[in-house]
């Protein structure tokens, strides 16, 4: 698998890498759906439920204060894809870093790559999740609803 295949999206904030790290660890305050389980410590685990459409499972297994926090999908049910699993066993990593004074936030899902079924939506629908409503939670205190 080819790193530059991956989804990957940016956005920078007028921010403190402090201010999004914990929101990124917010997980409730950003990602739209049912999330049962903390989601703030080393090895934490949390599932994300979206009606019947979306379920996953991430455990928190990298978290570098004010600088990365990467998460290990260890189970997936996506229902609009033939493989509902495609998520199991890929990365979702947001890395932190300062840029003219404002904080930067690379988003990569390591596996989402085009060659799978959900690249489409899944990559659409990070992109407004990060790009607006975790955006919105750092920058304005709420986060907004994309979907």
């Amino acid at each position: 698998m080819q790193q530059e295949k991956n989804f990957t999206t940016s956005t920078v904030v007028d921010k403190s890498p402090a201010d999004a790290f914990e929101a990124i660890n917010n997980v409730r305050g950003w990602w739209q759906g049912k999330i049962a389980g903390n989601t703030d410590k080393l090895n934490d685990e949390f599932s994300y439920q979206m009606g019947d459409v979306h379920f996953s499972k991430q455990k928190v297994v990298e978290l570098v204060t004010d600088k990365k926090v990467v998460w290990l999908v260890t189970e997936s049910k996506i229902n609009f894809v033939a493989d509902k699993n495609e998520w199991v066993d890929t990365k979702i990593i947001f890395d932190l870093s300062e840029v003219d004074g404002m904080t930067k936030i690379t988003f990569t899902h390591e596996g989402l790559v085009p060659a799978i079924e959900c690249y489409g939506g899944c990559s659409g629908a990070w992109g407004q999740l990060i790009e607006k409503s975790l955006y919105s939670l750092i920058t304005t205190g709420k986060g907004v609803d994309v979907f």
